[in-house]
């Protein structure tokens, strides 16, 4: 094909482009004006409507709550153990939290995983029994602060909020009398202090 000149359409072309034109519909109808949303009357705190809700007083924005709310559901690991009952002897008890009873054996779970920890206080706290031993002390540490910052937040020692759990369910809670929080000169809030059963 060679390449048309650039002088314009031809008569008949002309003539083509003519009733293209008349018959064409435009693809988008033109849109109508855009018109401005009327301004809405600002209403205050003080003219809006309470729901009531069963079992809670309303609420008006820019008032105080009565009691904050709580949002960890789980109790802190320090009032979980004060408020769990005195299983053993009283007077061995108060000992025990003044730190006057020496522990038999201690195991040590610095640098474990939960992975590696959970046997081996397993096997420490079923062998310490099957030896006749009453007291011994399981330290976990504090732990380290190793929030990643992540979308959920991660408590500081993992192993220090998990070895009561561990301790009060089986096969260790047929094995455990007591756990209480150690005393300083055993590690305080980093171990724990554990009174065996008799077998």
């Amino acid at each position: 094909m060679s390449k048309r000149k650039s002088r314009g359409l031809r008569p008949e072309e002309e003539a083509l482009w003519q009733k293209v034109i008349e018959n064409a519909k435009p693809m988008h109808a033109r849109a109508a004006p855009i018109e401005k949303p009327k301004p809405t009357p600002r209403r205050t705190p003080s003219t809006d409507p309470v729901m009531p809700m069963p079992g809670l007083e309303p609420f008006r924005v820019g008032s105080k709550t009565k009691s904050a709310p709580r949002h960890d559901l789980a109790p802190d690991l320090k009032e979980s153990l004060a408020r769990a009952p005195v299983k053993m002897d009283r007077k061995a008890f108060q000992q025990l939290k003044r730190g006057k009873l020496k522990p038999e054996a201690r195991l040590d779970l610095h640098g474990m995983t939960l992975a590696q920890a959970h046997p081996a206080l397993n096997r420490f706290i079923l062998g310490a029994q099957a030896q006749g031993k009453r007291l011994v002390l399981v330290i976990t540490g504090k732990g380290k602060d190793r929030d990643e910052g992540g979308p959920i937040p991660q408590k500081l020692g993992v192993l220090r909020h998990q070895v009561p759990h561990w301790l009060q369910i089986p096969p260790l809670s047929a094995a455990v009398l007591q756990v209480s929080p150690a005393h300083l000169r055993h590690g305080g809030a980093g171990a724990y202090y554990v009174y065996l059963r008799k077998r």
